[in-house]
C-alpha cells in the first residue's frame, strides 16, 4: 500500500489549526486578581455625632440639600466649563482608547502593500531577471555576439523593466499563554481607576465650591461685623479724646480706647483680602475669567441639611472613588504580574502573505505571477541574563506596592469620615454656644443703649457693650459656616453619590 504525502496547504492549515486551538485553551499565566481583605472595622468610634446619623443613600447632587439656588446654579455651570473637570475627562477616553487598542492583539493583523518599481539589471548579473511574463514577453539579459573580423569581446547585455507587486500580509499571534490577556486586563483596571480619577475630581470640584460659597457668606458677615465693631471703636476712641480734654479720664484710658479702635480697625484687610480672593476662586473653579460677576452669598440663605447621612466603614470600599481608584491601579499592577511571567514563555506567531508580480499590474494576478507562503513561528527565550526574570520580580513588587498603596488609601478614607465625625461632633455645641453668646451680647448692647437713653449710663459703656455684639456676631458667622462646611465634608468623605451620577464604573452596595 502505498501513502499519499500530504502538500504544503494541508501541513499549513493543520498548522494553523493547532495554533489557533492552543490559543483557545491558553490559561493566563501569573495570579488572577483578588481584593485584600482591609481591616476598617465596624465603626467610627465613640463619637456622639453617630447618634443623630443613619445610614442613608447619597444623592449625585447632594449640594441640593443646602436649599441655595444660586450655588446649584454656579455648580451647573462649573460641571460643564471646568478645565480641571475637562482634563480629567479626556484622560478617561485616552485610558479607554489604550485598553481598545489592545484589545486588537486578539485579532489576525492584515495589511495590503503595492510595490510598483523600475529596474535596470546589469548584463554582467546574467539570469537575475524576471524572465518570461504571463503575456509571453521575456524580461532577460541578453546575449551579445562578437562582430566578424574582430570586434568587442561577447557579453551580456542589461536589461531596463518595470515590474509591480501587490499583495496581501495576515499575522496572527496565538496567545497562548495569556501575554496579551493579561495586558488587556491591566489596561482595562487602569481605565476604570481613571474614571473614577474622574468621579473624584468631580466630587472635590462640587465639594470646594459649596465650601467656597459658604465662605463667602462667612467673610461677608464677618466683614460687616468687624466694620460696625471699627465704627463703634472709633467712635468711642472719639469720646474718650473730648472726656480727656475735659479732663475726666486720663490720658491712660485714651492710650486704650486707642489701641482698642486700632484693634477693630486691623481686622478689616485681612476679610477685604479673603473675600476678594475667595470670589477669584469661585471664578476659578466654574471656569469663567476673572471679570465675570457672581452672587452675593449670605450665610442666612443656606439650610443645613436636617438628615446627614452615614456609612459603615466597609461601605467606604465600594463608595470611595480615590479607594476604588486604588483598587483598580492594584488590579492592573496584579495583571502585570501575569503579563511578565508569560514573556519568560514561548511565543507563537503564523504569518501568511499572497499575491501578485508582474512587469504589467494588469497580469499580476494571473496564473504566472501569483504566490503566497505561510509561516508559522516558535520563539523560546534561552538566555538573557536574567532580564525577564527580574521583569517579574519588579512588577511582583510594584504589585505588592499597590496593594499596600490601597490599604493605606482605604484606611484614611475611614480616618477621613471618622475625622468629619468629630469635627460635626465639637462644631454642633460650638455653634449653639456662638449663637447664644451673640443673642446675649445683642440684648447687653440694647439694654446698655436704654440705659444711656434713660441717664443711667454714660456713652462710653454703650459703646463698649456694642463693640462686644459686633465681636460676638463675627464668632458666630464663623461657627455657622463650620456646620455648614463639615456637613460638606461629609457628603464628601462618603464618597458624593457619584454612582448616582454619570458614567459609574461599579454601583456600590446599598446602606443596610
Amino acid at each position: 500500500m502505498t501513502h499519499s504525502r500530504p502538500d504544503w496547504r494541508t501541513r499549513g492549515a493543520a498548522m494553523l489549526l493547532a495554533a489557533w486551538s492552543a490559543g483557545l485553551v491558553a490559561c493566563a499565566a501569573g495570579p488572577d486578581y483578588a481584593r485584600p481583605t482591609v481591616a476598617t472595622g465596624e465603626s467610627y468610634g465613640d463619637a456622639a455625632a453617630l447618634a443623630a446619623l443613619r445610614p442613608r443613600d447619597i444623592p449625585a447632587d447632594w449640594w441640593t440639600l443646602f436649599r441655595q439656588p444660586a450655588l446649584d446654579a454656579l455648580i451647573a455651570e462649573a460641571l460643564q466649563n471646568s478645565p480641571t473637570l475637562e482634563a480629567a475627562r479626556q484622560a478617561v477616553q485616552v485610558a479607554q482608547a489604550s485598553r481598545e487598542a489592545l484589545e486588537a492583539s486578539f485579532w489576525p493583523q492584515v495589511q495590503a502593500s503595492y510595490s510598483p518599481a523600475r529596474t535596470k539589471i546589469a548584463g554582467n548579473l546574467g539570469g537575475n531577471s524576471p524572465g518570461v511574463q504571463g503575456d509571453g514577453s521575456v524580461i532577460s539579459t541578453g546575449s551579445n555576439t562578437p562582430k566578424a573580423n574582430g570586434g568587442t569581446a561577447p557579453f551580456n547585455s542589461p536589461v531596463i523593466y518595470n515590474f509591480h507587486t501587490a499583495q496581501v500580509s495576515v499575522s496572527y499571534a496565538p496567545d497562548v499563554f495569556g501575554g496579551n490577556g493579561r495586558q488587556v486586563e491591566a489596561s482595562a483596571a487602569l481605565a476604570r481607576a481613571q474614571q473614577l480619577e474622574w468621579q473624584a475630581a468631580r466630587i472635590t470640584l462640587t465639594s470646594n465650591l459649596v465650601c467656597a460659597a459658604i465662605l463667602d457668606g462667612q467673610l461677608r458677615g464677618q466683614l460687616r461685623a468687624a466694620e460696625a465693631a471699627a465704627r463703634a471703636a472709633t467712635e468711642a476712641l472719639r469720646l474718650t479724646e473730648r472726656l480727656r480734654r475735659a479732663g475726666q479720664v486720663a490720658a491712660q484710658d485714651e492710650a486704650s480706647q486707642r489701641l482698642a479702635a486700632l484693634a477693630a480697625e486691623q481686622q478689616l484687610p485681612p476679610l477685604r483680602q479673603q473675600l476678594a480672593q475667595n470670589r477669584n476662586l469661585i471664578r476659578a473653579l466654574i471656569g469663567a475669567p476673572q471679570d465675570r460677576d457672581l452672587p452675593v452669598f449670605e450665610l442666612q440663605d443656606f439650610q443645613l441639611p436636617q438628615a446627614l447621612p452615614l456609612s459603615m466603614p466597609s461601605q467606604l470600599l465600594e463608595q470611595r472613588p480615590d479607594v476604588r481608584a486604588a483598587e483598580e491601579q492594584l488590579h492592573a499592577a496584579t495583571a502585570q504580574v501575569g503579563a511578565a511571567r508569560a514573556a519568560r514563555l514561548p511565543q507563537f506567531a503564523i504569518t501568511g502573505n499572497a499575491g501578485g508580480a508582474a512587469a504589467h499590474l494588469s497580469q499580476a494576478f494571473l496564473a504566472s505571477g501569483r504566490f503566497f507562503d505561510l509561516t508559522a513561528s516558535l520563539t523560546a527565550p534561552l538566555f538573557d541574563a536574567g532580564a525577564a526574570r527580574h521583569r517579574e520580580q519588579a512588577a511582583a513588587a510594584a504589585a505588592a506596592q499597590a496593594q499596600a498603596q490601597y490599604r493605606a488609601t482605604a484606611l484614611a478614607a475611614v480616618q477621613n469620615v471618622a475625622d468629619v465625625l468629630r469635627a460635626i461632633e465639637s462644631a454642633d455645641p460650638s455653634a449653639s454656644l456662638a449663637d447664644q453668646a451673640s443673642r446675649a451680647a445683642g440684648q447687653a448692647a440694647d439694654l446698655a443703649w436704654r440705659r444711656v437713653n434713660a441717664g443711667d449710663l454714660d456713652r462710653a459703656g454703650a459703646l463698649a457693650a456694642e463693640m462686644a455684639r459686633h465681636q460676638a456676631d463675627l464668632q458666630a458667622a464663623g461657627a455657622q459656616a463650620g456646620r455648614l462646611i463639615n456637613a460638606v465634608a461629609l457628603y464628601q468623605a462618603l464618597g458624593g453619590g457619584w454612582w448616582h451620577g454619570d458614567q459609574p464604573s461599579r454601583k456600590p452596595a446599598p446602606p443596610p
